[in-house]
């Protein structure tokens, strides 16, 4: 995929992914490229290559491999009634499941923050854009209650107000590099596979249902994590400026998770009870690419290993 973008826009000659992990590196990498033409794309890449026919049809491949394992594990999509679906929602935001937050909050080192803050870059540094995608492909009650999670999302129209920016904060207060892809050569795909499930829900109309249960489910299981987040770097010395990403997630989000799912969810389901199969399966694809996410951390923290492919060097310190 790499060596295709570097040249002009045509075919892109993929190896095969029948026998590869589709939650694998390369697998992942290769699918976050051809998204990431979608939004600022990479210096040196012809724009030409957003649109390429032989580009999408490679990406088809690396989405129907990564979409078939996440139905090997959650199941495909299934109707459910209308009225089922907020109690399921429920249920699936309060599901056991590593604690990331819990963690860093009780033991977690400056340099484990600081990894997970890497690992998270890859989506918050362009927080909320992903989602933004399904807006035009919504309508009513449904279009009004996404715009409304997402004009917070963007700072209320103040720029240095967007959680992207706030996020950006976070990273220069532990010296990290806030640049949009600083560090994406160290990421390995349960991160990168994250960031493509929005990407790829948020991109295809026919994925608009699983989106707004991805965005929904987001939304719904963000309070408490978020505080915790907060306190972890409270406990780290870290200060008030640096917290605002999170501090202002909590009292967000706290409204936000009502919205989602009394007004954005609710609107969908009623308008076209036919869509509640895939709100749920954009909950519960969230919540197995999160736990795979949460699980190699905690795995690689607790064996007294990085959980990046290669440790921080001082040298990809911004300080």
């Amino acid at each position: 995929m790499i060596d295709a973008l570097r040249g002009a826009p045509g075919r892109v000659p993929l190896s095969s992914v029948d026998d590869v992990d589709a939650f694998g590196d390369d697998v992942q990498l290769a699918l976050w490229c051809s998204y990431e033409l979608h939004y600022a794309s990479f210096v040196g890449v012809n724009d030409a290559w957003e649109w390429e026919p032989g580009l999408l049809e490679a990406r088809r491949v690396l989405e129907r491999a990564f979409t078939d394992r996440l139905m090997d594990e959650i199941g495909p999509p299934r109707a459910v009634p209308a009225s089922d679906v907020a109690s399921t929602l429920l249920e699936i935001a309060t599901g056991d499941g590593p604690s990331l937050s819990g963690y860093l909050l009780e033991r977690g080192s400056r340099d484990e923050m600081r990894e997970f803050l890497v690992h998270r870059s890859v989506y918050q540094r362009k927080e909320a854009d992903p989602h933004t995608w399904a807006i035009p492909r919504v309508r009513g009650r449904v279009k009004a209650a996404m715009v409304e999670i997402q004009y917070d999302e963007y700072g209320d129209g103040v720029a240095a107000e967007m959680h992207a920016e706030l996020f950006a904060a976070t990273m220069r207060a532990l010296d990290l590099d806030p640049a949009f892809g600083a560090y994406v050569d160290l990421l390995p795909g349960t991160t990168l596979a994250t960031d493509n499930l929005v990407s790829m829900f948020g991109l295809h109309r026919a994925w608009r249902a699983a989106c707004v249960g991805h965005l929904a489910l987001f939304e719904m299981t963000s309070v408490g994590p978020m505080g915790r987040y907060a306190s972890a770097l409270r406990r780290l010395g870290v200060g008030p400026e640096a917290r605002r990403f999170y501090d202002v997630h909590v009292s967000a989000d706290a409204v936000h998770q009502h919205i989602a799912l009394d007004e954005m969810v609710g609107a969908l389901v009623s308008q076209d009870p036919s869509l509640s199969g895939g709100v749920l399966f954009g909950a519960r694809a969230l919540a197995a690419v999160e736990r795979r996410f949460a699980g190699r951390l905690l795995t690689s923290w607790r064996a007294g290993a990085s959980s990046l492919f290669a440790p921080l060097l001082p040298e990809r310190l911004a300080s």
